[in-house]
């Protein structure tokens, strides 16, 4: 019997024991015991006291050993321990009860970890940016986050209840459209309070238990009003063409397609009509891009002005626009009806505007085709009307022109090559050669002309004359000249390798391109660019350059000259200069127009022009070089009258640079191919 049990049991004897004995005493006779009734009574009431002081120590003692563990487990719960069963442990003495506060602290500790489980959740939801809504079997939102309050514009508390269905247009109570919106991720549109709507992208997931009893559903959601807006805009873009808000080209190409499907069905007539600005590059070179672009804009703004109901306008490239009208189903009516539309155009588009207090004025030039006469599909009728565009150019301007089959084939050719011009660039097909320059003294190669040329996969290579004008119409020229010049400054890069001095490489300049605003800037960029010295190239200037507002020339010619480069007057005596003009411009050398040399031999007027050229060029102390040298007869007569340097197919073909690279090296190691022509 443990030591606990004893003093129980005595604590015990002491409350029972006496309480008897006083029991006894008070009811027991007065001559029981010997003694008297009162003596009994007072012997009872002693009893009674001893019992009950018995009984207050043994409810003392079982109350001090409960209440002390008790309130070791109360400070325990109210420290929030970290480990609430060790400090329950130090606190609880080894008993009956140290299970129980063992038990408390135990399930202290689950209370806590789900409460900080339950709060990590909580910040979890309230981090995601996508809007997320749970809801019960009966498809009631039962939870959300903050970003679902913020899309659908209301509290979370508000939302807590409320059918989902209310908010979008999916009932997820029933399996089939349950199991549709699983399907995958769909775009819909949420309901607000307000009964706004927002564009959304959502997904829709099950909630399981651990026994894999549905609970409800999960859905997450973004808001794709954003993308939507981009997604319009990129749709908007390719389209539409961003300055004049009207089709651009692949759009009115399309819109062409669908008219002239329509128009076939129903056996009905289209008009094309192929349009640009008049001299629109004066207007940049005057007034500046900006102006430029305002010009187009209001250009845009007066073609839809003037048009009939249903027709349609695009911008093409540039300054060329077309305009397509249908609905025509009388023939004789057509023409009529677009030599009207065509003179509203051309009245309104020729009212002037001001640009940054410049007043402006516009015209424009049109070509006409019409469906199905002149072509039964788009690349027809867009080649007829710009060749129709073509002669209204070459009209003067400010009118317009019907296509008709009498238009000589050369200019439709020539139209088609400006079309393929535009892309000659994209598809690398431009190439450039170089023919020697011999020196008349010497015998040797002092230099060479690079020459452009285009090869046309269907027609082979395009010589500069059948396409240089063409890229002076279409200000492709700019192109040609700036691709000109790297390509040269690459070469004489690649030549430096291997050789010492390649000598001095000539090239073309057009007056476009001595026109440009900020021409100078754009040479000497070229050239620190590829690392070549100014002074290794000659730029190559017609008469016609020249005279071109001579004033500006001049400084201009003179700040390169500055610059390194050499200056040449190319094709001399096709002309208008005078010889008090040449004085004034810094030219180093004259070239000698080949017409003039072709007959130089046999033809005395030529002979005495071309020795004119070459005593005049001496005077002025000038090189001279004669072009189209292709006999010996020439060449002798040349080098009689002192001629400095020669060049054409006498001496073979124009090469490539590698080609050329390769006559130089031979040169220099002895080797000349062309000694016996100079012997």
């Amino acid at each position: 019997m443990s030591r606990l049990t004893r003093k129980y049991l005595l604590l015990a004897a002491i409350c029972v024991v006496p309480l008897i004995l006083a029991l006894v005493a008070a009811f027991a006779p007065g001559d029981s015991f010997g003694l008297s009734e009162p003596s009994l009574r007072q012997i009872a009431v002693g009893f009674a006291a001893i019992s009950v002081v018995g009984l207050a120590s043994l409810i003392s003692v079982m109350t001090l050993r409960l209440i002390k563990p008790l309130e070791g487990l109360a400070a325990s719960l109210k420290e929030h321990s970290a480990d609430p069963e060790a400090q329950a442990a130090e606190t609880t003495p080894s008993g009956e009860l140290s299970e129980l506060v063992r038990a408390l602290g135990s399930l202290h500790s689950q209370f806590e970890q789900a409460a900080s489980a339950r709060d990590y959740l909580d910040r979890l939801l309230a981090s995601i940016s996508d809007a997320i809504l749970v809801t019960d079997t009966d498809a009631k939102i039962v939870r959300t986050n903050q970003a679902a309050g913020l899309l659908l514009d209301c509290s979370e508390e508000t939302l807590h209840g409320r059918p989902f269905n209310e908010i979008l247009d999916v009932d997820l109570g029933s399996r089939a459209s349950a199991a549709q919106a699983l399907a995958r991720s769909s775009d819909g549109t949420f309901t607000r309070k307000d009964g706004s709507a927002v564009p959304v992208s959502y997904t829709v997931s099950e909630l399981r238990n651990s026994r894999d009893e549905l609970e409800g559903w999960i859905v997450a959601a973004q808001n794709t009003a954003e993308r939507r807006r981009a997604e319009n805009r990129i749709k908007f873009l390719a389209r539409t063409d961003p300055l004049t808000r009207i089709s651009n080209r692949m759009q009115f190409q399309h819109q062409l397609q669908q008219s002239i499907a329509r128009a076939r069905r129903s056996h009905q007539y289209l008009v094309l009509l192929y349009m640009d600005i008049d001299r629109f590059k004066d207007i940049n070179d005057t007034f500046g891009h900006s102006a430029g672009d305002r010009s187009l804009e209001i250009f845009a703004q007066r073609i839809i002005a003037e048009l009939p109901r249903g027709a349609i306008a695009g911008r093409l490239a540039g300054d060329e626009f077309a305009v397509l009208l249908g609905g025509l189903s009388d023939m004789s009516r057509v023409i009529d009806q677009v030599s009207e539309t065509a003179d509203a155009l051309l009245k309104g588009i020729g009212k002037p505007f001001s640009v940054e207090a410049q007043e402006i004025y516009l015209t424009s030039s049109m070509g006409v085709a019409l469906y199905p006469r002149d072509g039964d599909n788009v690349i027809d009728l867009l080649r007829n009307a710009d060749a129709a565009l073509y002669q209204a150019k070459r009209a003067g301007g400010n009118c317009y022109e019907f296509y008709s089959e009498e238009m000589n084939n050369a200019a439709v050719d020539r139209l088609m090559m400006k079309s393929k011009l535009r892309r000659a660039f994209d598809r690398d097909e431009l190439r450039l050669h170089y023919q020697p320059k011999y020196s008349l003294k010497t015998g040797r190669i002092e230099g060479a002309e690079a020459l452009v040329r285009w090869d046309l996969p269907e027609r082979g290579l395009v010589f500069p004359s059948d396409f240089i004008p063409l890229a002076e119409e279409t200000n492709l020229i700019l192109q040609v000249g700036d691709w000109v010049l790297n390509r040269v400054c690459e070469d004489y890069r690649y030549w430096q390798r291997s050789l010492a001095t390649p000598g001095r490489v000539s090239l073309n300049l057009s007056l476009k391109q001595l026109q440009q605003q900020r021409f100078l800037e754009r040479v000497q960029s070229v050239f620190r660019s590829h690392n070549v010295p100014p002074t290794c190239l000659e730029l190559e200037i017609t008469e016609t350059t020249l005279m071109d507002d001579a004033e500006r020339t001049i400084r201009l010619l003179n700040s390169l000259y500055s610059m390194g480069l050499h200056l040449a007057i190319d094709d001399f005596g096709t002309g208008y200069s005078s010889l008090s003009a040449l004085q004034q411009f810094p030219i180093s050398t004259l070239k000698i127009d080949r017409s003039f040399v072709r007959d130089v031999a046999i033809d005395r007027d030529d002979a005495a022009i071309v020795s004119a050229i070459i005593l005049m060029g001496h005077s002025l102390g000038m090189d001279v070089v004669a072009e189209g040298v292709e006999s010996q007869q020439q060449l002798e007569f040349l080098r009689a009258q002192g001629c400095d340097y020669v060049q054409g197919h006498l001496f073979g073909d124009p090469t490539t640079a590698e080609g050329l690279r390769e006559l130089l090296i031979d040169q220099a190691e002895g080797s000349m191919r062309h000694r016996k022509l100079f012997a």
